[in-house]
């Protein structure tokens, strides 16, 4: 066994604090590393304080994972110790259903293994995520990380990365197009930069006039707010692609409105309660309502090597371990731009 330091949610209503755990011992097929820094997630909260339902204590949170291959199972090909390896919001799969078949492990049919808070698939226990000194790995869930790029704004790639990559993908978002994205925060910031970079007119819609210079500076084109009515009717059936990564509740039916013919709203936020959505505003222009979550392990790497290829990473704000409660509180408000990145030399005895 590996002795292990952490931070961990101990219930629902009280505060992270150390905690000290055991990794399994590595196996043939697993990689071990050395955890340097872990993003924070607004998942990573939820999940701590039990918002939906399932939690397991003692928690460790984290599944935006970077560091240092420290040791290699004796099967293991793909990594050598010395390398940079990354760990996401998955650990396991069934690896034999129709979607694990197609490289989107994310989609298994039984159900992916998240990195915490999840029970591992052998009976052997419950997961323990990146908000600790080191992690144990399958091979096949581990990520290669470049070092061309800053590594602590890569972390965040891990999940914030590939859930605003993923999606803009799959709708063909390419030079030309015209994007929307919803909510600019630690999913939109990412998704205005993907959708900048595939070429696409992007335009920011917000709650908030104070985010405009953010956008711009980010690349969007053109900024809206949201609660103002009239500039948002000048936007009816016009875009392509809508990016929706709002986590507040809201109605669906006010950006349904905003899509041309064949539009899709791509949905990345997870709201507390159902959103409205208006049939005849979906039947209006042949519009389609699409949610998607995160990435399967070969898309992953893909989007780690354009992010590489692009100099694309998060817009970060480093803290040590100690200051994540901190953080939780900060992140209630929005008061982060536009990712918490932990450094783990905090707690490493």
């Amino acid at each position: 066994m590996l002795p292990t330091n952490s931070f961990a949610a101990m219930s629902a209503t009280t505060p992270l604090e150390a905690y000290s755990f055991n990794r399994r011992t590595v196996g043939n097929n697993d990689v071990q590393i050395e955890i340097l820094y872990c993003g924070v997630c607004h998942s990573d909260l939820h999940q701590a304080k039990d918002e939906w339902g399932g939690s397991i204590y003692p928690m460790v949170p984290g599944h935006e994972i970077v560091g240092k291959v420290i040791s290699v199972g004796s099967e293991v090909t793909k990594f050598k110790t010395g390398d940079l390896a990354g760990v996401g919001v998955m650990v396991d799969s069934c690896k034999h259903c129709a979607s694990c078949n197609q490289d989107l492990e994310n989609y298994c049919e039984e159900g992916m293994t998240g990195t915490y808070n999840a029970k591992e698939r052998d009976g052997s226990g419950i997961t323990m995520g990146g908000y600790s000194t080191q992690i144990v790995v399958n091979d096949h869930y581990v990520f290669h990380i470049s070092e061309k790029l800053n590594l602590p704004a890569v972390a965040p790639l891990l999940c914030a990365g590939i859930t605003t990559y993923s999606p803009l993908v799959f709708a063909g978002v390419k030079k030309g197009m015209k994007v929307a994205i919803v909510g600019l925060g630690g999913l939109g910031h990412m998704g205005v930069k993907f959708a900048v970079s595939f070429g696409a007119e992007v335009t920011v819609i917000s709650t908030s006039p104070n985010k405009e210079a953010d956008a711009k500076k980010l690349g969007a084109t053109h900024f809206l707010l949201s609660t103002n009515e009239a500039d948002m009717k000048k936007y009816n059936n016009y875009f392509d692609v809508i990016l929706d990564a709002i986590s507040a509740n809201h109605d669906y039916t006010q950006y349904l409105n905003l899509l041309a013919l064949n539009g899709k709203l791509m949905v990345v936020g997870l709201p507390t309660e159902v959103p409205k959505v208006s049939p005849f505003s979906l039947i209006t222009n042949r519009r389609s309502v699409i949610g998607s979550c995160i990435g399967g392990m070969k898309e992953t790497q893909e989007m780690l090597d354009y992010c590489a290829e692009h100099n694309i990473v998060s817009d970060i704000e480093i803290i040590p371990m100690q200051n994540i409660n901190e953080a939780y509180n900060r992140m209630l408000k929005g008061d982060v731009k536009y990712r918490f990145v932990i450094d783990l030399a905090s707690i490493k005895a």
